[in-house]
């Protein structure tokens, strides 16, 4: 399955990358720099969805448009594309 949500990463005053998902509640990721950022992120956003689909009653949020995220001065957004393999269920 593939899922691409939007994270929203800001610089802050070390030079550092912090990012967080608007649609993933407590979903947040850093990096020394934007590439480490956004790898952090991915694998962040990756543990968040097997996490929720691993729950009886798995509930994945929608993707929010890019166009209505309301950013803070500094703040820009990357789409986070994540790919997860399902394996068969062997009962």
């Amino acid at each position: 399955m593939k899922f691409i949500y939007p994270a929203v990463f800001r610089k802050n005053e070390e030079g550092k990358y912090k990012a967080f998902f608007p649609d993933l509640e407590c979903c947040e990721a850093d990096g020394p720099d934007l590439e480490d950022a956004i790898d952090n992120a991915a694998e962040a956003a990756y543990n968040w969805i097997c996490a929720e689909m691993e729950e009886e009653e798995c509930e994945l949020p929608s993707q929010t448009h890019e166009g209505d995220l309301e950013l803070e001065e500094g703040q820009f957004v990357r789409k986070i594309l994540v790919r997860i393999k399902l394996l068969p269920d062997n009962d």
